[in-house]
């Protein structure tokens, strides 16, 4: 395969000149770079800076005005196995009738085979991945009777039983209780150890340094991306947020007075 130039064929993600556009308005602009692999990686802006939008882009779930999406050098349809997802909990159907266990069995599918019966080794995988979140007692609740932060997990740990190398998480901190953001800060430093590659869209900048590794700065393009310890800088930030840093910083300080 030829490699182009600044990108590396065995990257997790490599991300070749990606533009992306709604009704024909440009949500993402000539985005290029590779992940690295076995590093928790943060993509950070402002909002409506694209974000979700570059991951669903990489996983195929929007379309592409121009550029191309590589997985360990293929595309991702090809690559699809490999890849596990946790979407923004707003986006799911909370309502749907289907129990704890239920939700974390669908991250088996891949390897069971759609239309299939669950063999006893998926439902083990399944509790396993349900314990690992704090959840295993709540394996038979309806997803509906439990709390936001609960629903949170219970998706965290699909994509654990999915066993996969490459995980992709939209805003998974946001508006969660302390105890499911310490299960997930314990989730992503586990796998990390295991040496899988996860990237996570991410909004509270006073935790970047804590939970990262990498971290990509857009805003529409890509203003920097690098190791959080380089990248990660108040001019940096400027030119991510502009005056909105500012304001963020503010209200920061404000908090921690009170």
């Amino acid at each position: 395969m030829k490699v182009e130039a600044g990108h590396s064929s065995n990257a997790p993600v490599s991300i070749h000149d990606l533009t992306v556009a709604y009704h024909r308005k440009p949500v993402l602009w000539d985005v290029d770079l590779d992940i690295p692999e076995g590093k928790l990686t943060a993509i950070v802006g402002p909002n409506g800076a694209g974000k979700s939008t570059l991951i669903k882009a990489v996983m195929d779930l929007v379309p592409k005005a121009s550029g191309k999406v590589m997985i360990y050098g293929k595309t991702f349809k090809k690559q699809r196995k490999l890849v596990a997802y946790v979407p923004q909990r707003e986006s799911v159907d909370w309502d749907f009738p289907i129990d704890a266990i239920g939700v974390v069995t669908m991250g088996r599918y891949s390897s069971i085979g759609w239309c299939k019966p669950v063999g006893k080794r998926d439902k083990q995988a399944a509790m396993e991945a349900l314990d690992r979140v704090g959840m295993s007692d709540y394996a038979h609740r309806q997803i509906s009777q439990l709390s936001g932060g609960q629903q949170q997990r219970v998706f965290l740990a699909r994509a654990l039983a999915q066993d996969s190398t490459l995980y992709f998480m939209d805003e998974p901190f946001a508006s969660v209780d302390a105890a499911t953001e310490k299960a997930i800060v314990q989730v992503l430093s586990d796998l990390r150890s295991t040496g899988k590659t996860v990237v996570v869209v991410h909004h509270d900048l006073q935790t970047v340094r804590e939970y990262f590794d990498h971290v990509i700065l857009l805003n529409m393009r890509v203003v920097a991306h690098g190791p959080v310890d380089e990248v990660f800088t108040d001019e940096n930030l400027k030119k991510t947020y502009g005056g909105r840093l500012t304001l963020l910083s503010e209200a920061a300080d404000r908090l921690a007075r009170h």
